[in-house]
C-alpha cells in the first residue's frame, strides 16, 4: 500500500494528463446538446398527441352527441 505522499504525487501526475475541452469545444457542444433537447421535446409532444387522438378514437371518447 502506498504512503500518502506517493499517493498524493499519482494522483497530481494524473491530474495533469486530464486534457479539458476549450472554451469554444464547450460552447459548441451544449448547443448542440440544447438544440437536441429542443427536437426532442418537439417529436415526443407531436408523438404524445397522435397516439393519444389514435386511442380516444379507437376506445370511442372521440363521438360526439
Amino acid at each position: 500500500m502506498a504512503n500518502p505522499f506517493e499517493f498524493i504525487q499519482q494522483v497530481r501526475a494524473e491530474a495533469a494528463k486530464v486534457v479539458w475541452p476549450t472554451r469554444r469545444e464547450t460552447l459548441v457542444t451544449t448547443g448542440l446538446v440544447l438544440l437536441l433537447v429542443v427536437f426532442a421535446s418537439l417529436f415526443f409532444t407531436t408523438v404524445d398527441a397522435v397516439l393519444r387522438e389514435v386511442v380516444a378514437l379507437v376506445l370511442g371518447f372521440g363521438r360526439t352527441g
